[in-house]
């Protein structure tokens, strides 16, 4: 299915790696210019050159940190400077630290908070009027299941991320009709990260190899496996597009079918 985004401009935060690379990576592909900011100059090289590959659209990488309220306007500028405006805003973030209710302090609230909430806060704030001058405005929030369910020793993920539905829900109704807002709810997928936690098991002796432990992660899911990143970055891409233009204010869940709400 073509996806008609040739030429349209996607800002993709925290995109220099794992989910928000993949949605990148998605966009580039259907011809999209993009652009993107990390924090590790290293990754975002070498996300910048990834998908510069990839498409026929131009790139954008932007060392920013999000949790910087002048950094993210900053972000949005350079973007509109360089491509000169922004159809399609991607959000999304590093996970916060793991913990029970009570191995969390104060600081890691406040720390999730900014990094999960604000940063997406400040993104739509300054795009907005650029997504509203666009013909195809869109932005896709990308979350995780744990705002539908929760998930033990993740207090930080399951309360402060609903936050971010709870904004995307109302964006939906406030930028109607000119701008549509989404969520994603992603299951685990085997991302950069993913595949760092499943290696230290194996040298904890958790596991006998990498594919046995691939393969535990993917029990519990119906469809028997681990998601792909770039399974998520398609329907980032598809719920961009037009071809979605009557979806707004939707939670996807994108897990193989684990939550049971």
């Amino acid at each position: 299915m073509d996806l008609d985004l040739e030429g349209n401009v996607a800002l993709c935060t925290a995109a220099s790696s794992g989910l928000g690379l993949a949605s990148a990576r998605s966009l580039a592909r259907e011809g999209a210019d993009v652009a993107i900011c990390g924090r590790t100059p290293e990754h975002l090289e070498q996300a910048e050159a990834e998908l510069a590959a990839t498409g026929d659209g131009d790139v954008l990488a932007v060392e920013a940190d999000l949790t910087d309220r002048a950094a993210v306007e900053a972000l949005v500028e350079e973007t509109v400077a360089t491509f000169g405006g922004i159809d399609h805003l991607v959000t999304s973030a590093g996970g916060p630290p793991s913990g029970s209710f009570a191995d969390v302090a104060d600081d890691d609230w406040y720390g999730a908070f900014d990094t999960l909430v604000m940063s997406a806060v400040w993104a739509t704030r300054y795009a907005r009027p650029h997504l509203e001058d666009s013909d195809a405005g869109s932005i896709v929030a990308i979350t995780s299941r744990s705002v539908a369910e929760v998930i033990d020793d993740l207090v930080l993920s399951n309360a402060v991320r609903r936050a971010v539905i709870g904004l995307v829900q109302t964006q939906a109704r406030e930028f109607a009709p000119d701008v549509r807002v989404n969520a994603v709810l992603p299951g685990a997928h085997e991302t950069a990260r993913m595949e760092e936690l499943i290696n230290d098991a194996v040298e904890r002796g958790e596991h006998d190899s990498y594919e046995e432990g691939l393969a535990e992660w993917g029990e519990g899911v119906p469809l028997g496996r681990m998601g792909k990143p770039q399974e998520l970055g398609d329907v980032v891409a598809f719920l961009s597009s037009n071809r979605a233009s009557y979806v707004s204010g939707t939670s996807l869940p994108i897990d193989g079918g684990s939550i049971r709400s």
